[in-house]
């Protein structure tokens, strides 16, 4: 299985990072190795090497056909349920890397910088582009995300990635960040919560 994920896709949240409600021409795309997963609740270590790690919580996307050059009318036949994930970001390795022009995946693509919960089938929530999604750090909500604020919506993502890459089965698609990212730090519960329902706990060590 491989991660693709999407970068600037809540004008909101590249407000927060850059200043300005950038919308970027197509999907920005950037990938992670199957070494970057993490779930079943399993911790999440603060690498040694950060010393700014910043959770982004994410709808992400199961896909269940193997697909290439995906029409997007035809997209949502393609994935079949929905979690909360966290895409850790080393934010001042990543501020680094861009200054110097250089590719985001050593702050983005460590190990288990891709955490993911329990997935609720398409059946039980059907309108992908109408979900609310947030995150609670120690009982309290840091971030909140509804996806239809996206500037790239999720069918439009899977035609767009098919073009690029061979969609298989057990892919996972992180759709993007809304506003709200900030720093984890050591001895934090982490929950995250899918239309009210939580689907995702772990604690940062």
């Amino acid at each position: 299985m491989k991660i693709l994920a999407v970068g600037m896709n809540y004008a909101e949240h590249n407000k927060e990072l850059d200043g300005t409600l950038y919308i970027p021409e197509e999907p920005v795309i950037f990938t992670k190795p199957d070494s970057a997963l993490l779930k079943d609740s399993k911790p999440f270590f603060i690498p040694d090497f950060t010393k700014q790690c910043d959770y982004e919580t994410e709808l992400v996307v199961r896909i269940c056909r193997l697909g290439k050059n995906i029409s997007e009318r035809f997209a949502h036949r393609y994935y079949d349920a929905y979690t909360v994930g966290i895409d850790f970001t080393a934010r001042d390795l990543q501020r680094k890397l861009r200054a110097e022009g250089k590719p985001w995946e050593l702050s983005k693509a460590f190990d288990n910088s891709a955490v993911i919960g329990d997935f609720v089938s398409k059946e039980e929530l059907p309108d992908v582009q109408q979900l609310h999604f947030h995150l609670d750090i120690d009982g309290k909500t840091v971030q909140q995300g509804f996806t239809g604020d996206m500037i790239y919506s999720v069918d439009r993502l899977v035609a767009f990635v098919s073009q690029y890459f061979t969609l298989k089965i057990g892919d996972l698609i992180f759709t993007g960040t809304p506003v709200g990212v900030g720093p984890v730090a050591i001895d934090q519960h982490l929950d995250g919560y899918l239309e009210g329902r939580k689907v995702l706990s772990f604690n940062v060590k």
